[in-house]
């Protein structure tokens, strides 16, 4: 099992270079990002957005271009769609948001035409490495989805598991976090957990362990459940974190980052290639990993086929 984002970013780079579609690429925190992972082996990019501002960029930051792999599409809107269309030829494994809002690529993701969807729901799952734990948090979603209905939940769950199978870990453990551990009708989010965890026995939801309502330290804390009397395989000791909307999960995304050092990758999992999306805030670092965890899954993706 793959224990810390340094495994992923070694793991992805033993299989051959995966071709990756980068949508309005004209931003030198991009630019460099895609530098970093092409040195690495792990992917050959394929630019689309403003050539002009794509080459200028890179001179400036002495970044090395082959031109050949720039795709001159100025309009951002239409960057997206080229990208997407890249992917949906089979010309591209993996497809990356380069300086556009979230909402023009997932648009081009959506279309008709391109045909990318595979989930029913589209949603986020951040890997953190948090100093002090022997193994990856999968958080979801903390970037996509505002308020989850049950059904929405459990397809969030199933993109969640795909993730953590591609990393090798067979049997994740996903705690459905809510402020309490106990069912409550005043509070959904715990009965929406009770329910999950029946679908999960059920088999509705399989590859996994889930149990909630779990609060957030006895979900991680082995002696936090214990001293609660939280009776649980998940509790204390989940890789999954399910969170009930999207405030929870931006702040927890961002706590585990800011308050306790943790390093990162982000993926966007339900459409048939991982999409890529960095945080401009993010560290160089932190973007390399989430190309590495994406290459990573469509590695393992495309070894089904």
């Amino acid at each position: 099992m793959i224990k810390t984002l340094g495994d992923v970013l070694r793991t992805a780079a033993q299989s051959r270079p995966l071709v990756m579609a980068v949508a309005a690429a004209q931003d030198e925190a991009v630019l460099t990002a895609v530098h970093l992972a092409a040195e690495h082996g792990l992917v050959k990019p394929l630019l689309v957005g403003d050539k002009t501002g794509i080459i200028h960029i890179a001179q400036k930051a002495g970044i090395e271009l082959e031109l050949g792999d720039v795709i001159d599409v100025p309009d951002k809107e239409s960057a997206c769609m080229k990208a997407a269309e890249l992917v949906r030829d089979k010309k591209a494994d993996v497809l990356m948001k380069g300086m556009v809002d979230t909402g023009l690529i997932m648009r081009a993701v959506l279309d008709k035409e391109n045909n990318l969807r595979k989930s029913p729901v589209i949603s986020h799952v951040a890997v953190m490495q948090v100093p002090g734990f022997d193994r990856l948090f999968y958080v979801t979603d903390s970037a996509m989805n505002i308020a989850p209905t049950l059904e929405q939940k459990a397809a969030i769950l199933k993109n969640a598991v795909e993730v953590a199978h591609a990393l090798e870990n067979e049997m994740p453990r996903a705690a459905v976090l809510c402020a309490v551990e106990k069912v409550t009708p005043k509070m959904p989010c715990t009965l929406d957990a009770k329910e999950l965890a029946r679908q999960n026995k059920q088999g509705d939801i399989p590859g996994c362990l889930v149990d909630g309502p779990l609060a957030l330290d006895n979900a991680v804390s082995i002696e936090a459940a214990k001293h609660k009397g939280v009776d649980s395989p998940v509790a204390g000791r989940a890789d999954i974190l399910l969170v009930p909307d999207i405030e929870a999960g931006n702040m927890l995304n961002k706590a585990m980052e800011y308050f306790a050092g943790a390093d990162k990758a982000g993926v966007m999992m339900g459409a048939k290639v991982p999409i890529i999306l960095t945080s401009r805030a993010a560290s160089p670092q932190s973007k390399l990993y989430s190309i590495a965890l994406g290459v990573l899954i469509a590695s393992k993706t495309k070894e089904l086929f």
